[in-house]
C-alpha cells in the first residue's frame, strides 16, 4: 500500500446501540457526516484511490449499499481480467491484498473472483518480500481478514504461512521498537500497520513480547494534541493508522494512559483534521476532503465503540 492508505479495518467494532442517547459528540459529527460524504462520491472502483479502503470503511459503518457493492465488484473483476494473472502486479503484492480486502468487505469470496483465487497471488514469500516491509504486512492482513487458506505456491517460490509472514514482519522491527519503510529509523505508520498485522497472534509468547517496545515508541512519538507525525508532518492517516491498530490489539485508545497527552487521545488528534460538512483533510496544508476520508468512519468507531459501550 502507499504511504498513507488505510490500515485493516474488518477487525473494528461498530459503534451501534451503545450506552444512553446524548448530544452529539464532536466525533460522532464527524463520522456521520463522512459517512455521507463518502456516500456521494463518484463509484468506488478497484485501485482508484480510496477504491477499497472507501468500501471498507463504509461496509464496516453499515452504510455499504448492495448497488455499490456489486458495482465496485465488477471494477476489481475488469481489473482481475485485464491483469490476465493471479498477481495483479508483476511487482507489487498489496494490488492482491488490498483488493482481497476490499472484496472480502463487500461480501465477496476474493478466493474466487471471475475464476481466479487472488490469494494465489501471495503464496510466493519471495514476490511478497520484494516490496519490502509492506509485502508480508499486508498479505498477512489480506489472508486473515477472512481465514483464508494459503494455496500451494508453484515450484520453485517459497511457500507462503501464515507462520513464515510473522517472523518475516518481526525481522523487520528496527532497534527503536517500531517498524520502518525502509532503513531502521521507525515510523509511526509502518509501526501501526506491523502491529495490526500482528494483533491476532498477540497471545503468542514471541509475539507479545514483541509487542511492547512498539507501543512503546508510539506512545513517545505522540503529540502534545493526541495526534501523530508521519514524515516530517503532523496528519490524519497516522492518527487513523494508530487508533485502528490499537483497537485490533484490544486497546482503548480514548482512555489508555499510555495514549493521552495532555487531556487528548488519538481520537482527538484525528477530529483536528475534520472538514465541515464531512470529510477530512490529510494535514493542515492540504484543506480538500481526500483520500483520508475513507480512514475515518471505521477509525472514529474503533476509537470510540469500547468506550461508549462501557459508559
Amino acid at each position: 500500500m502507499k504511504k498513507h492508505s488505510i490500515a485493516l479495518l474488518l477487525l473494528l467494532v461498530l459503534l451501534t446501540g451503545c450506552g444512553a442517547k446524548t448530544e452529539e459528540a464532536p466525533w460522532q459529527t464527524a463520522y456521520r457526516e463522512t459517512g455521507k460524504y463518502l456516500q456521494e462520491q463518484d463509484a468506488l472502483s478497484a485501485g482508484s484511490v480510496g477504491g477499497e479502503w472507501a468500501v471498507i470503511g463504509l461496509s464496516r459503518a453499515g452504510l455499504l449499499s448492495d448497488e455499490t457493492a456489486q458495482s465496485y465488484e465488477q471494477t476489481v473483476e475488469d481489473y482481475v481480467k485485464q491483469a490476465g494473472s493471479v498477481r495483479l502486479h508483476h511487482a507489487k503484492s498489496t494490488e492482491n491484498s488490498r483488493a482481497i480486502l476490499g472484496l472480502t468487505a463487500a461480501g465477496y469470496n476474493a478466493a474466487n473472483m471471475a475464476g481466479v483465487d487472488l490469494t494465489a497471488g501471495l503464496t510466493d514469500m519471495a514476490y511478497l518480500r520484494a516490496q519490502g516491509t509492506n509485502g508480508p504486512i499486508w498479505a498477512l492482513i489480506a489472508l486473515d481478514c477472512h481465514g483464508y487458506d494459503i494455496p500451494q505456491c508453484a515450484d520453485g517460490e517459497e511457500q507462503t504461512t501464515c507462520e513464515g509472514l510473522v517472523a518475516e514482519i518481526l525481522s523487520y522491527q528496527c532497534s527503536d521498537g517500531g517498524w520502518a519503510l525502509m532503513g531502521d529509523e521507525s515510523d509511526v505508520d509502518m509501526t501501526a500497520m506491523a502491529l495490526t498485522s500482528l494483533a491476532p497472534y498477540q497471545e503468542e509468547t514471541d509475539i507479545k513480547a514483541a509487542v511492547d517496545a512498539p507501543l512503546t515508541y508510539l506512545s513517545d512519538a505522540q503529540q502534545a494534541d493526541g495526534g501523530f507525525m508521519s514524515w516530517g508532518a503532523a496528519n490524519s492517516e497516522s492518527c487513523a493508522q494508530v487508533i485502528v491498530a490499537l483497537t485490533a490489539l484490544g486497546i482503548d485508545s480514548a482512555a489508555d494512559s499510555r495514549f493521552v497527552k495532555n487531556g487528548a487521545s488519538p481520537l482527538d488528534g484525528l477530529c483536528a483534521f475534520a472538514c465541515e460538512g464531512g470529510g477530512f483533510r490529510h494535514s493542515d496544508e492540504v484543506w480538500l476532503p481526500s483520500r483520508a476520508s475513507t480512514h475515518w468512519p471505521p477509525a472514529t468507531a474503533s476509537g470510540r465503540a469500547r468506550h461508549a459501550c462501557s459508559t
